[in-house]
């Protein structure tokens, strides 16, 4: 059977453990990795693998694995879709999907293609465990507590500060959704910590949450890229109340975001064109066994 043919766009931490994942996937080929240093200073894991800085210079890519910054996922998506090539993104803004969608649905209709949006474990697969549970109790509450640990998303945004040199977020979960952000940031020199706390806390990312930023000598001496996640929902079933369910897990975080993202790989061969978030995917496409062979052995 001809196997998925797959390209990874950018190659940070999501990069690097989605070129694992492909690895141990046996339906999956890695066509090559897009960087934008292209193969200078390669890294020596990737010797088996072309290495350019644009994805144009990749043959018959099947589907692009966006390991790209939230914020430029739009862009990678618009622009790749047009070139054939389905995409798939972990773009973590909760607020901003519903938009990325609508107008994402209109490019891979006009290419022909697949995109799947906000395909991390959050929003991603915590998002069909909050829609699983919102079907058993209707009428209720869900909460979402993160972490403790450490948020990519959150880091990748600080990182981008004037006068950050490097950044670490850690997410601290208060309980019923509320959270905290522990920020440690390694200074540029000149910068100092109160300008670039200031804009740290005037970002949509930081805005709405308690936020404290530190100042460390080194980010690497604190980085820990374990997290994890509690779903709660308690609710109504019908007309019996009291009903009540929990979800919880703990994962290296990017590890997780890039097996997901592989899973959503293989489910864009099987949609019809259009841009889709996971929810409205039948999970059983995840899994690359045929429909008939997961249903005999996990229904």
């Amino acid at each position: 059977m001809r196997k998925i043919r797959a390209a990874v766009v950018g190659y940070g931490n999501i990069g690097h453990y989605a070129v694992e994942a492909l690895e141990a996937a046996k339906d999956f080929e890695i066509v090559g990795i897009v960087r934008r240093q292209g193969d200078k200073d390669k890294p020596l894991e990737l010797t088996p693998y072309e290495v350019v800085d644009d994805i144009k210079k990749l043959k018959d890519v099947d589907v692009a694995i966006l390991a790209a910054p939230t914020r430029s996922c739009p862009e990678y998506a618009e622009k790749i879709v047009a070139l054939g090539i389905n995409t798939v993104d972990s773009y973590d803004i909760h607020t901003g999907i519903l938009d990325y969608r609508t107008k994402q649905t209109e490019n891979c209709k006009k290419a022909g293609k697949v995109s799947i949006i906000a395909a991390g474990w959050d929003p991603g697969s915590d998002s069909v465990v909050r829609v699983l549970l919102e079907s058993l109790a209707p009428k209720g509450l869900s909460y979402t507590n993160f972490g403790p640990g450490m948020s990519m998303g959150h880091s990748v945004c600080v990182r981008s500060k004037k006068g950050v040199k490097n950044a670490l977020s850690v997410t601290i979960p208060l309980g019923e959704s509320i959270h905290r952000r522990m920020v440690y940031v390694e200074l540029e020199d000149g910068a100092t910590i109160e300008d670039v706390t200031a804009e740290i806390k005037a970002d949509p990312y930081f805005a709405n949450d308690e936020t404290h930023v530190f100042a460390v000598t080194s980010v690497d001496d604190v980085r820990d890229m374990g997290h994890g996640v509690n779903l709660v929902r308690k609710g109504v079933s019908g007309k019996t109340p009291n009903q009540r369910f929990e979800f919880n897990m703990s994962i290296n975080n990017p590890a997780l975001t890039a097996q997901v993202l592989v899973n959503c790989a293989r489910a864009s061969m099987r949609l019809t064109p259009g841009c889709y978030t996971m929810p409205e995917i039948p999970v059983i496409d995840y899994l690359p066994a045929s429909r008939e062979d997961v249903i005999k052995t996990l229904v």
